[in-house]
């Protein structure tokens, strides 16, 4: 392990000697914000993403009929209150008055009804999020600001995807007069800043809101910026051109660069993102689940945390953190166990020199650093692994979903809901994006199950018994939960965390 903390030395030795020739004369604008996001999401539509980079940003342009802060407590949003009936299979819902959307169009219930006829619709199905809200049969109009929605089945989750992604209320004649490609680089919404501009893979613009339903901004502007190499930002950061450089940019190599700079700080939060190597189940060596194992417990995982994550993360036995409903503290990592991976080899019949392909982000650094440190282990028990890094938004919308990976690919995952359903509905159920390689029925029907249940203790017994299925069939090499990190200029006051990036800068000021 040596070689990689002195590896890591280095990075930091050449940050930091970079980040001095930048550092000199900050130009802090007063009243403007400008954030550090390492992607560009590509689209501003709700119904189109799936990507915690969206929501940094969108959370400020939208609102959804519920709302979960950095606290993680769910509270009133576009609806003032609900009201579950008919034993969970209906919610009435009432809402919001004398709220407008950013084009002046009023907020009402034809545009909830709207929202969600679109998501469930044809628009909805070539996005990602139409399977998130499928629960949803209809929604009626009772008056202008009150709504039913029905459910096919009580959905216990529902509520908290109401405040994110695809349930975004969206407007309806803006949408109908202007189209859909227009909504997808020109969003409006009825959240706290006002879109102003977007240049993709560049920077968007937005301006306070004066008239947000829940006060205006303290900001009069909101920029994000979407640098992806996090040398860049950091030195960014460092000269005052970025106040905020939000998660996953900034490598734990870097945080001392962070440290050691007076004007700035690192702020972590525990969080709900989780890395892994997936398999490709389908083709090659890796169809074999002896396999799997045997390259999982070739890789000591532990060590790679604690020697590279410096404390940032914890190593994970399935593809979910402690802060998810479902996980199982009883359920352990394979056993670092290169001897036991050479018998698992053997007995699949793999040749030593065999080769595998491990796809990455390439401006992922610290996964880029894992996966050399992965391919090093997996050497030793006689795997040549060649390691392929993707531009991010190629490796999500391309290669991933129309099954085009190597024998192993990185997913990191939000998890946003706080919820294992959220991960492992998308993970494994059969036809799912990112379930491009497998199907299997056993899993499925678990999946299905946990759904409608209303009983916490046992829909959180049959998550359980999900994840060690899906252990137990070597899915994935479950790898670490890390923390949510950010670094931030100390003329930056009130500044929440969150743990998920879905941040309002409504109350942010600057010294």
């Amino acid at each position: 392990m040596t070689t990689f903390k002195r590896g890591m030395a280095a990075t930091v030795m050449a940050l930091a000697l970079s980040g001095t020739a930048l550092t000199a004369a900050p130009a802090f604008a007063a009243g403007k914000l400008t954030v550090s996001s390492p992607q560009d999401p590509g689209s501003w539509d709700p119904v189109d993403t799936f990507l915690v980079q969206w929501a940094a940003v969108a959370t400020n342009i939208f609102d959804g009929l519920t709302y979960r802060g950095p606290d993680l407590k769910l509270v009133p949003g576009l609806a003032e209150s609900w009201e579950e009936l008919d034993e969970g299979k209906r919610i009435r819902f009432k809402l919001r008055q004398n709220v407008k959307f950013h084009n002046g169009e009023p907020f009402d219930a034809a545009a909830v009804k709207f929202t969600f006829e679109r998501l469930l619709g044809d628009e909805g199905a070539k996005g990602p999020q139409r399977s998130n809200y499928t629960a949803i049969e209809s929604v009626e109009i009772i008056d202008d600001f009150t709504i039913d929605m029905k459910l096919q089945a009580p959905d216990p989750v529902l509520l908290t995807k109401l405040a994110g992604y695809g349930a975004m209320i969206v407007p309806p004649k803006y949408i109908q007069e202007k189209g859909e490609d227009n909504f997808n680089t020109n969003p409006v919404g009825t959240g706290a800043f006002k879109f102003v501009s977007y240049t993709p893979k560049v920077d968007i613009k937005l301006e306070a809101n004066p008239d947000y339903w829940a006060g205006a901004p303290k900001l009069s502007e909101l920029e994000y910026r979407f640098i992806s190499e996090p040398a860049t930002a950091v030195a960014e950061l460092q000269a005052g051109r970025v106040d905020l450089v939000i998660p996953p940019t900034i490598p734990i190599g870097m945080l001392p660069v962070i440290e050691g700079d007076a004007n700035l700080e690192v702020v972590s939060v525990p969080g709900p993102t989780v890395d892994a190597l997936r398999f490709n189940t389908r083709d090659g060596i890796t169809a074999d689940p002896r396999v799997r194992k045997a390259l999982t417990m070739a890789v000591d995982r532990a060590t790679i945390v604690q020697s590279l994550l410096a404390g940032q993360a914890t190593e994970i036995a399935s593809f979910q953190g402690e802060l998810s409903f479902g996980y199982d503290p009883e359920l352990k990592p394979l056993p670092f166990d290169p001897e036991g991976a050479k018998k698992l080899l053997e007995e699949a019949g793999v040749e030593p020199g065999a080769a595998v392909q491990i796809d990455v982000r390439g401006n992922d650094t610290t996964m880029n650093e894992v996966a050399q440190i992965v391919a090093s282990y997996l050497q030793a028990v006689g795997i040549t692994a060649t390691i392929k890094p993707y531009e991010t938004n190629v490796l999500l919308n391309d290669i991933i979903p129309q099954g085009k990976t190597g024998a192993m690919f990185q997913q990191k995952w939000g998890g946003w809901t706080f919820d294992y359903d959220n991960t492992a509905y998308a993970m494994y159920h059969s036809g799912e994006r990112w379930n491009p390689y497998d199907k299997d029925e056993t899993l499925d029907k678990l999946l299905e199950s946990q759904r409608p249940l209303t009983d916490r203790a046992e829909r959180e017994k049959i998550l359980r018994e999900i994840a060690v299925y899906a252990a137990d069939r070597a899915l994935e090499m479950p790898l670490y939960n890390t923390k949510a990190i950010f670094g931030i200029s100390k003329r930056v006051k009130g500044f929440e965390p969150a743990p998920d990036n879905r941040m309002k800068f409504t109350g942010v000021t600057f010294e």
